[in-house]
């Protein structure tokens, strides 16, 4: 297959390894856009804090943003172009992060898409699912607490709060908990793709910006 046209768009789908049900994300993304971007769109994307060391592999080398005392990687993030590699239809390839409690990502090529001037790049078409909380001990630990925190432990767990605020011993944290595991099965995509559009302003306004300080 020939390489892509920086102009084309890659349809990528990607999955959270080792948790049922399924979490997952659909994200159109343009094909000239670099590793280190594509690792904050994944984070912003699951909701992580971008507080643990990651790693891409692809075709067998690993490619990320190094940091003082974690992995370091041969080429730099901010070029290296999702276009370079050349994917085929259908090609995966793995995102971790947070190699403690080891978050794999599943990253799968879908469609490659025309550009389309009158549309927005990135821009989430779809997903499922809030992803685990930061901190929780990985996939095991995730859907231990999931299956804990049922609709009856949670609701059991409000009223007792209610009745008597002085049992938690940080009440407002057990409620944001527990507002955590009330949506556990919604994926917020309309605010996701609100705050990438925000982002794209700011750095449009940053950018307009330096040119007037250039001038």
């Amino acid at each position: 297959m020939a390489m892509p046209a920086l102009s084309d768009v890659y349809q990528l789908r990607i999955r959270l390894c080792g948790v049922s049900p399924l979490i997952w994300r659909r994200l159109l993304v343009r094909s000239n856009t670099a590793i280190a971007e594509l690792h904050h769109l994944i984070q912003a994307a699951f909701d992580w804090s971008d507080s643990h060391l990651h790693r891409f592999v692809i075709h067998g080398k690993d490619y990320g943003i190094a940091y003082a005392g974690g992995m370091c990687f041969s080429d730099d993030p901010k070029r290296v172009r999702l276009a370079d590699f050349g994917f085929r239809i259908n090609e995966r390839f793995c995102y971790e992060y947070d190699f403690y409690d080891l978050w794999r990502h599943e990253i799968r090529l879908e469609q490659i898409l025309p550009f389309e001037p009158t549309q927005r790049y990135p821009r989430c078409t779809g997903g499922g699912r809030a992803a685990p909380p930061a901190g929780c001990g990985g996939p095991q630990a995730f859907l231990a607490l999931r299956e804990r925190f049922s609709i009856f432990h949670i609701t059991k767990r409000l009223l007792r709060l209610v009745e008597e605020p002085e049992d938690s011993y940080d009440p407002e944290a057990e409620i944001q908990t527990l507002h955590y595991w009330l949506g556990v099965d919604r994926f917020a995509r309309r605010r996701f793709n609100q705050e990438l559009h925000q982002d794209a302003l700011k750095c449009m306004t940053a950018t307009e910006t330096s040119v007037e300080v250039l001038r």
